[in-house]
């Protein structure tokens, strides 16, 4: 059923007209061409030499890299606590580019005290959510995983998702939580078939599946009428502006 914009408006007068823009099917479905693989940035949250976290992060990339995607896992080691170092640190250099870089990513922490870890946390954190006029993380896709040394928990999950509705990411409804995470590893660091891995292959393959959909598309799927009024009103009155 066709609708008569001009009528409906009239109706909403607190709408800025010239700002108002109807989703369509269209615009949502329109074709983009890559000439490059979904790229997917892995962080985990553990620095211990046998890091299950770590551990489940190898795996997430191996089936990645199996369903087409190019991948690079970020390791924390070395890398300063939030506002310890300048932003020029080298590690931190190396998380914002590879932040940049990514279209996807897998957030994958341990459950320490009921939450995520710290050093999950200060990834994150040294993640911008804005550099100028670029959001680095929105728009993007990600995929939550979290590791327990006890029984069965999604606190840590939970909490990641909070945390990539804040970076405006694409957060996918699938998730995974490894229970006892040490007995689901062999002494080579592969983990064992089970019900567990089975949804880690779900939780990847849905991950590829939104990034593939939403990738090429993110502009016009984030783009915020509000923010197109507040742009607008910072432009005129930049413009506007009397000459001193």
């Amino acid at each position: 059923m066709s609708v008569n914009l001009t009528e409906v408006l009239s109706d909403l007068p607190n709408v800025d007209r010239s700002l108002f823009v109807v989703p369509t099917q269209e615009k949502v479905a329109h074709e983009v061409a890559f000439n490059h693989a979904p790229r997917i940035l892995l962080l985990y949250g553990s620095l211990r030499k046998r890091s299950y976290s770590r551990l489940l992060t190898q795996e997430a990339a191996r089936l990645l890299t199996a369903m087409g995607c190019e991948v690079q896992i970020f390791h924390a080691d070395g890398l300063p606590l939030p506002d310890d170092q300048p932003e020029t640190h080298p590690k931190v250099i190396e998380l914002r580019e590879l932040a940049r870089w990514a279209e996807g990513m897998v957030w994958c922490s341990p459950e320490r005290h009921g939450a995520m870890t710290g050093i999950m946390k200060a990834q994150i954190d040294w993640i911008p959510l804005s550099e100028g006029a670029v959001r680095p993380t929105q728009g993007k896709t990600l995929a939550l995983l979290q590791v327990s040394g006890g029984s069965q928990s999604f606190n840590a999950v939970n909490q990641l998702r909070i945390l990539g509705r804040w970076m405006r990411m694409v957060t996918i409804p699938n998730q995974s939580s490894v229970p006892k995470a040490f007995l689901e590893f062999d002494d080579a660091g592969r983990m064992l078939p089970s019900a567990y891995y089975d949804r880690v292959v779900d939780v990847m393959e849905e991950l590829v599946k939104f990034t593939v959909l939403l990738r090429g598309r993110q502009d016009y799927l984030v783009d915020r009428y509000s923010e197109r009024k507040e742009s607008a009103e910072a432009l005129s009155k930049r413009v506007n502006q009397k000459t001193i």
